[in-house]
């Protein structure tokens, strides 16, 4: 390809299918409707109850909206969610892993095997089943789009939450994985790590005068992130201008690392 070739038409989405884990709400909803009005159709599947909103949101871009309740962690749902996307639009071509928790924000000595099973089984290895039955239909098609929800805790210690820092640097090694075998098939697997975002999960963290000024302090773009900050991100990985961008984790922070 030479470079007159290149059009911005190259990050439309229109056609295109996609599947947002947890797309309903929080970050998930920013990623839906950054794909919508991509042009992309969307199916969520979450636990989360839909209220409406995120509908609203995407079928006011001109696209198709599919919310499906399901557990990504109970045997069979994954291949029932992908294959209820290609049911529903005719293909998978995008895939964004984002569906995750943290709970019990503990000392090392106070987190318990349970806390540490479903952190994994929800922000790992949901993950991994939900790409490797996207990833079927993907190598027969010879394309598709892989985004994986990191975090800064890919890179850090994660005090206090050794499950979620454990979780999120293995969505860095299974993107990397990933993308090593699947980039054959012209599938691009890449990952977002988002900074700290103003939303209802970190809502008690902003009132909180003292944690809010350290973590402020420690972000040269001096705010939090807001929602929207992430959606170019999102449609710039999942669509065709970054068809060479295989493997790699996409920092959306303001800044913080480099602090």
């Amino acid at each position: 390809m030479k470079v007159t070739d290149f059009n911005m038409d190259f990050f439309s989405l229109k056609g295109k299918n996609a599947i947002v884990t947890g797309g309903n709400s929080g970050l998930g909803q920013a990623f839906s409707v950054a794909l919508a009005k991509g042009g992309a159709n969307v199916m969520a599947p979450s636990i989360m109850d839909d209220d409406g909103e995120t509908r609203k949101f995407v079928e006011d871009c001109g696209v198709a909206y599919r919310y499906t309740y399901a557990d990504i962690t109970a045997d069979g749902e994954c291949k029932r969610v992908v294959d209820d996307c290609v049911a529903a639009f005719g293909s998978i071509d995008i895939l964004v892993n984002c569906a995750g928790i943290c709970i019990n924000v503990e000392d090392v000595t106070k987190f318990t095997r349970k806390e540490w099973d479903k952190m994994v089984s929800v922000n790992l290895t949901a993950a991994f089943e939900m790409t490797h039955e996207a990833c079927k239909h993907m190598i027969a098609q010879k394309s598709g789009k892989v985004v994986n929800i990191a975090s800064l805790y890919s890179f850090l210690g994660g005090q206090w939450s050794p499950a979620y820092a454990a979780t999120k640097h293995g969505i860095v090694g299974l993107t990397k994985s990933m993308c090593d075998e699947l980039a054959q098939f012209n599938i691009q697997v890449n990952a977002i790590a988002p900074g700290y975002f103003a939303t209802e999960l970190t809502e008690k963290t902003r009132k909180d005068e003292k944690q809010n000024a350290r973590i402020i302090s420690h972000i040269p773009a001096n705010r939090w992130g807001w929602t929207a900050d992430l959606m170019g991100a999102c449609v710039y990985l999942c669509s065709d201008a970054s068809n060479y961008v295989n493997g790699t984790v996409l920092t959306v922070d303001g800044g913080y690392l480099m602090r």
